[in-house]
């Protein structure tokens, strides 16, 4: 097997406006050598890709303060419209810039488009059991206990828009009401049950009562024991405890469909239409918004019938295969997931496209941290986690405040001129109508706790986003010694090299070495609580942590939050399940394979023509979990997976 440099006329990095990303360049030069120039696809590159995947099973849940919960976290960077997204990429990074240079395989690589549509990759979550998750059933599960009812179909519906404002204003004390009167206007006993029923189930901590006004009957909420009752409700996520029944598992399970949105975009929207907290919630793994995901997702005291009143409500969601069980999801417990790719408008030969296929089912690819690990603007995330395990506050908030190239949210632009100018979070803040992305959680913070207490207010921004930033730095460092290691070594375990056996590393010995292959070898991830190999690039990683002004044996940080144990990571990933089919197709527009979604709704297989003006390749496979589709992907078309790269050649997905 021999490792093939990536076109160095692709990766070449460009010259930045940021100084720190110039610094970067001739740092990371010190240690890596420049890559070698050779084109070893000859073919212009037209794939398109936002990369999918979940965040990695080192991302943790919320653990957010009130004041936290208040207001979720909210990405600031919005789809636009194709030529100021292609201009704000002109600023981002390409494969090379966060150490991802090297192939596997010897086969000529072709062109191809991923994800011309979001239904062109389709993810299904694996669970710890090994189960493919489906979505192919929408009933509702009935309980054993006969005397319970969960709220009627007309629960739902039967209170206004406008009464569910009021009366959700009024179960959260945001105005100086004691009370909501909902009149009666078909006056009947039983349309009085079902709104007592709906204010009692849809708003838990409100009691209700009929009255008399004027000759009309009315129905008036009310808080039976005032904000320590709401309190329990919404701390102890118990509400009514009356209402569920005790052979009842506490957690709803179901499966979750969802096309062209992020997981926690979809949480959040499920919690606003069931007026809950997003944190009752819990799942495997977040997926990827380009693309028609399916998962598990379980939510505490919820009942199926009121999860499956939303499939009338929500566009690109649907929900079913409920179930209830004692027990919620934990992130990371998933065995992985299982990928189907098309590859549209590709332009290999079948010798090729063979040749690629079974490289990627018996070596594999090279098990890089992806694109989306380092962000998509001119300030990469692990430039901000290099600062904050430097201690540097003040770069930690200029690098996320300042203003920076390329194109961005007006609002955004005007809220990073007003901090350059002004230094004042207040007139900064003004500036963002969203105030829960990012910038605006810091602002907020420097706000509250001042210019001097940056830590602090570093800290509003909840913890899983704070994390992220210092495993993008870790993942930066992976990359290039990984890089490095392959260029050094090739495909083939040597003596220093590090393998697990169970859950701790050691060093591949001389006399061992036979026994191992290229697949068994492990990197660290730099921390506190790992060994590095016995080679050079041991010496290499520690050169590179030098550079950037770290201790490779010092990685506890005095915020223990920031402290970084390390972990180990697989070079070398091959994928299970692979296989592929190239097919024929005259419409971009036609889907070219079925969902679970058109199975469920009966919608017939499409017809492709025998010899149509286009080629897709139909691709599946299944990873393990923290691993890169889009990596595997790069392996069979040879190409550089960056946004930036592609949008400066195909912007047409974006249309």
């Amino acid at each position: 097997m021999e490792t093939v440099e990536m076109n160095s006329v692709s990766l070449k990095r460009p010259r930045s406006e940021d100084d720190v990303a110039n610094a970067d360049e001739i740092k990371r030069q010190k240690i890596l050598e420049k890559s070698k120039t050779g084109n070893d696809s000859g073919q212009s590159i037209e794939t398109v890709t936002e990369p999918p995947e979940d965040m990695k099973n080192e991302i943790i849940p919320n653990e957010e303060s009130e004041e936290q919960e208040e207001e979720e976290l909210e990405d600031s960077d919005e789809d636009g419209d194709p030529e100021s997204f292609a201009d704000m990429m002109k600023h981002g990074l390409t494969e090379s810039d966060v150490g991802i240079t090297k192939f596997v395989s010897s086969h000529k690589g072709f062109s191809g488009i991923l994800k011309e549509r979001y239904s062109d990759f389709v993810v299904h979550e694996i669970g710890k059991d090994g189960r493919v998750s489906h979505l192919d059933d929408f009933s509702v599960p009935v309980d054993d206990e006969v005397n319970f009812e969960d709220p009627s179909e007309e629960t739902f519906t039967v209170l206004s828009d406008e009464d569910k404002q009021r009366l959700e204003e009024l179960q959260l004390f945001k105005n100086k009401e004691t009370s909501v009167a909902i009149e009666v206007i078909e006056d009947t006993k039983e349309k009085r049950t079902v709104i007592h029923q709906a204010v009692k189930s849809l708003f838990p901590g409100l009691e209700t009562k009929t009255e008399d006004r004027d000759g009309k009957k009315y129905i008036i909420a009310y808080h039976a024991a005032g904000k320590k009752a709401l309190a329990k409700v919404r701390t102890a996520t118990d509400p009514r405890k009356h209402s569920w029944p005790k052979s009842r598992g506490s957690y709803c399970h179901f499966v979750l469909y969802k096309e062209n949105k992020d997981t926690m975009d979809a949480i959040n929207v499920l919690s606003k239409f069931l007026r809950v907290k997003p944190n009752i919630f819990s799942y495997m793994g977040t997926k990827d918004k380009r693309a028609i995901t399916v998962q598990e997702i379980a939510v505490l005291r919820i009942t199926a019938q009121r999860l499956a009143h939303l499939n009338k409500c929500l566009m690109n969601f649907k929900l079913g295969n409920f179930s209830y069980k004692n027990h919620p999801l934990k992130l990371g417990e998933l065995q992985g997931n299982h990928f189907t790719v098309v590859l549209r408008n590709i332009t290999g030969t079948d010798d090729q496209i063979e040749q690629a296929m079974h490289s990627l089912r018996e070596i594999g690819f090279i098990n890089y941290y992806g694109m989306q690990r380092f962000g998509t603007t001119a300030v990469p995330t692990y430039q901000i986690g290099r600062a904050i395990l430097q201690n540097n506050w003040n770069e930690v908030m200029d690098l996320i405040l300042k203003p920076r190239p390329g194109a961005e949210k007006g609002y955004l632009v005007k809220c990073r001129e007003e901090w350059a100018k002004t230094k004042d979070p207040a007139a900064a803040l003004k500036k963002l109508p969203v105030k829960r992305c990012v910038e605006g959680q810091l602002l907020r913070g420097l706000l509250k706790y001042g210019m001097k207490n940056i830590i602090s207010a570093f800290g509003i921004i909840p913890r899983n986003n704070r994390l992220m930033y210092i495993h993008s730095y870790q993942s930066y460092v992976w990359n290039n010694m990984v890089s490095k290691r392959i260029e050094e070594y090739g495909l083939r375990a040597v003596p220093g090299d590090l393998i697990l056996k169970g859950a701790t590393a050691v060093h591949i010995e001389e006399g061992d070495v036979d026994n191992y292959t290229i697949h068994d070898v492990v990197m660290p991830l730099p921390g506190f609580d790992v060994i590095y190999p016995k080679h050079k690039i041991g010496e290499a990683y520690k050169e590179m942590l030098v550079a950037d002004n770290l201790d490779i044996n010092n990685m506890r940080h005095k915020i223990r939050d920031y402290s970084l144990s390390g972990a180990y990571r697989k070079i070398i990933i091959r994928p299970q399940n692979v296989s592929w089919e190239v097919v024929a197709y005259d419409d971009p527009k036609i889907p070219l394979f079925t969902t679970d979604l058109d199975k469920l709704e009966g919608k017939p297989l499409p017809v492709l023509p025998t010899d149509g003006k286009f080629r897709a390749l139909k691709m599946e496979f299944s990873l393990p979990p923290s691993t890169y589709a889009t990596m595997a992907i790069r392996e069979v078309l040879k190409m550089d997976t960056s946004i930036k790269n592609q949008t400066q050649l195909n912007t047409t997905w974006l249309r």
